[in-house]
């Protein structure tokens, strides 16, 4: 075992090695390469959220969008709410959109008798997978928030399609774009705003599997053989593209619900999502730094990042700051801070015949 990391002076760095900061600017724009999710325009960095100043929260005062009461004029002198025939000025409402910052980072140690065991250095594996690393740690804490904010603030943007009970799944459980045009509705008009669908790979698969078309009748219900219609691709492509009418980004960290029932079946989350409604900051760079421990004889390397992702139009409600993820998916700890019908957001439940997940 090792001894205690301590702070020595002099000696050999490997940060005389492995430039931190050139590491850290290459980390950082492969992460952004790296991600579908966040080349997708699901989520853009927005400056307001960087809270560079300090702080352990980021708030961001509004004004509410407008709904006026009109008033009907006439002739008399009693016309208006105000009985007095002149019309009664009325408020914007204003309110403060709260988002929280989370403090994340890990660190790898590696002893100089396992480099000399594995013939290689290990550090340098770990280096080149740090940018793979931090996206699903963020992809993760993402996808908490979203399940939190479904779970109240935003429950009457939630469409659930899933087996509620015990017994065989349908096509009617499964993603369709019938299902996604149901979905779009939760919004009204601006159904159509919602450019993004955010889906697990089993329930993109699943897709791919029946033609990725929006036709009528899809491959289960022929036989198993693959319908294709208008404007599909075949299932030798390699990217999911399209489907009814949303760019689809697959994600494997979004999150399902295990079945917790005997003969349940287990469910995915999808989401449509306009581009742009989830902002990003960062109140520090991503840090990575290393040294080396002459009398552990050990090379360390640590990571941390300080981060927050905000959804327009809702507040982190919680007194506590820098929450752990399994608060960020509690439901009672956010809420919307104007109509929800303005926070281009749904969320779908479905099964997928690729990954049942069925509970014996």
């Amino acid at each position: 075992m090792a001894a205690p990391f301590q702070n020595y002076s002099g000696g050999v760095l490997l940060a005389d090695i492995v430039k931190r900061n050139n590491l850290s600017t290459y980390v950082s724009e492969a992460i952004k390469e790296r991600s579908a999710f966040l080349k997708s325009g699901a989520v853009v960095r927005n400056s307001l959220l960087d809270a560079t100043e300090g702080g352990t929260r980021i708030q961001v005062p509004e004004f509410n969008p407008i709904a006026p009461t009109e008033e009907i004029l006439d002739g008399t002198g009693t016309w208006g709410t105000s009985g007095a025939g002149y019309l009664t000025p009325q408020k914007i409402g204003t309110d403060t959109q709260i988002a929280t910052i989370c403090h994340r980072g890990f660190a790898y140690a590696v002893d100089d008798v396992a480099i000399l065991a594995a013939g290689e250095d290990p550090m340098g594996h770990i280096r080149n997978q740090l940018a793979d690393a931090i996206n699903k740690l963020n992809s993760v804490r993402l996808f908490e928030t979203l399940t939190g904010l479904f779970h109240t603030a935003l429950n009457a943007h939630r469409l659930e399609k899933q087996l509620a009970g015990s017994g065989a799944t349908a096509e009617a459980n499964y993603l369709s774009a019938a299902t996604v045009a149901e979905a779009r509705s939760k919004l009204g008009e601006r159904g159509e705003e919602l450019d993004l669908l955010i889906v697990h790979p089993s329930v993109a698969y699943y897709l791919y599997q029946v033609g990725l078309l929006t036709f009528s009748t899809s491959a289960l219900s022929t036989g198993g053989a693959v319908t294709w219609g208008g404007g599909g691709v075949g299932v030798n492509e390699r990217s999911i593209g399209q489907f009814a009418g949303m760019n689809v980004v697959i994600d494997s960290q979004v999150n399902t619900v295990q079945p917790g029932t005997t003969g349940h079946q287990k469910e995915f989350r999808c989401y449509l999502i306009k581009s742009g409604t989830i902002l990003e900051g960062e109140q520090s760079p991503l840090g990575i730094e290393s040294d080396r421990n002459i009398l552990s004889k050990q090379d360390v390397m640590s990571v941390d990042y300080h981060s927050a992702y905000h959804v327009m139009g809702t507040k982190w409600t919680n007194a506590g700051d820098n929450p752990a993820n399994s608060a960020l998916r509690t439901g009672s700890n956010w809420s919307a801070t104007y109509d929800i019908d303005q926070i281009p957001m749904v969320e779908i439940f479905v099964n997928t015949p690729l990954d049942n997940g069925l509970k014996s």
